[in-house]
């Protein structure tokens, strides 16, 4: 596959959970009123978001994108410092 290719199932693999995911909180049911969904739609919408959600990540790993990775500000401080390794102290004087 192409990026573009790729770049066109993640917009529609995107557009789709979006979609499903509206369509649950736009119906869900308030306090003491039943769900307008059965099980076996609730079922199905949870199959089709972990199918959804799956596809991302096999496309995510295609284009060897990090999926754990999360937006910063640009001014913002690197959250990992590195620090050199010079903390074992130099053999000044031997032991017994």
């Amino acid at each position: 596959m192409t990026s573009a290719e790729l770049s066109k199932e993640q917009q529609i693999m995107r557009a789709m959970r979006k979609t499903l995911t509206s369509i649950v909180r736009d119906t869900a049911p308030r306090d003491g009123v039943p769900s307008p969904f059965t099980a076996e739609t609730v079922e199905n919408i949870r199959m089709c978001l972990g199918l959804i959600s799956a596809r991302e990540a096999e496309l995510a790993e295609q284009l060897g994108l990090d999926r754990n990775s999360r937006p910063r500000y640009a001014d913002e401080a690197e959250l990992a410092q590195t620090q050199p390794l010079n903390f074992m102290p130099a053999a000044s004087k031997k032991l017994n």
